[in-house]
């Protein structure tokens, strides 16, 4: 798939990372010429402009890309780029990240958002599931969004990715699966390449609910 993602901040390079490491073509946008950090994703392109102007989207060809993910760390300029991308250039699907709660209620179709991604309500759901999760490899999931589930599972001890870096499990992953987070011992992280998964460590993965089992298997106990 052809992905463009608006903020190429910590999350957006995190998430651009994961992406291009599943095989798919991504394009960072940020006007920031401080964010611009071309080896920190060296296999994704790169476009310094304002993710909330038509003319900078134009130049983007927006209209080609199956997917937009709105991940700067200002809200309204994730709104603006949602409503962009799906209103003037019909993109498929839009995800937008969604920094203040006090906001999630803009978030809707009427903005241009399919899937909207709170952190917040993100780490709460961890929390409020924690009485659920076990060590036996089953993902348990934590929220449902539209043909896409956000899904938890803790690494078993003898998990043949335990004490091996992200991007070997990152490769590994079915194509419609994305590792959005790690929580250990009650610190959440984004998963960059080079981090070390441990066993007992809560994964957080967006899946295309065909690819639940698929994803038990490779994380399963050896």
């Amino acid at each position: 798939m052809r992905i463009a993602i608006a903020g190429a901040g910590d999350v957006g390079r995190s998430i651009a990372g994961e992406l291009t490491g599943n095989g798919h073509e991504v394009l960072l946008i940020d006007r920031d010429p401080r964010a611009v950090q071309v080896d920190a994703v060296p296999r994704a392109e790169w476009l310094l402009a304002d993710a909330c102007e038509l003319s900078s989207l134009e130049d983007a060809r927006l209209d080609q890309f199956d997917v937009v993910v709105a991940a700067s760390g200002d809200d309204k300029v994730n709104l603006v780029c949602s409503l962009l991308a799906k209103t003037q250039f019909g993109v498929g699907r839009v995800v937008a990240r969604i920094n203040d709660p006090a906001n999630e209620w803009l978030f809707t179709e009427s903005w241009g958002v399919d899937v909207a991604v709170s952190p917040p309500r993100l780490m709460a759901a961890l929390v409020d599931d924690m009485a659920g999760v076990g060590d036996s490899g089953e993902p348990l999931a934590l929220m449902a969004l539209p043909d896409t589930d956000l899904l938890e599972l803790t690494l078993p001890v003898d998990a043949p990715h335990a004490d091996r870096p992200v991007a070997e499990l990152a490769r590994a992953l079915p194509a419609n699966v994305v590792l959005v987070a790690i929580v250990r011992q009650g610190h959440v992280r984004a998963p960059q390449p080079e981090t070390v998964l441990a066993a007992g460590d809560d994964l957080v993965f967006l899946s295309s609910a065909e690819d639940t089992d698929a994803l038990a298997a490779l994380l399963g106990p050896g």
